[in-house]
């Protein structure tokens, strides 16, 4: 799937990377490269909702990362 939205951070602790659509929905980032690690860029994600993940931070679904282009 393809997804376009803002980088940000969020979470308690250390935090964790998350990719926020236009209408709000958000996901979490597994497999983040660094070049995306930068609140607040515009980016388009190509990847998998992987189902059979569970996070500490369990902000949204779980967007793991094959590639991406910064908008």
């Amino acid at each position: 799937m393809k997804v376009i939205g803002k980088i940000e951070k969020k979470g308690f602790g250390f935090g964790v990377w998350t990719l926020v659509t236009d209408d709000n929905t958000t996901y979490e980032l597994k497999d983040c490269p660094p070049e995306l690690e930068q609140e607040g860029i515009k980016v388009e994600i190509e990847g998998k909702i992987r189902e059979d993940v569970m996070t500490m931070a369990m902000i949204g679904k779980v967007l793991e990362v094959q590639s991406h282009e910064i908008l």
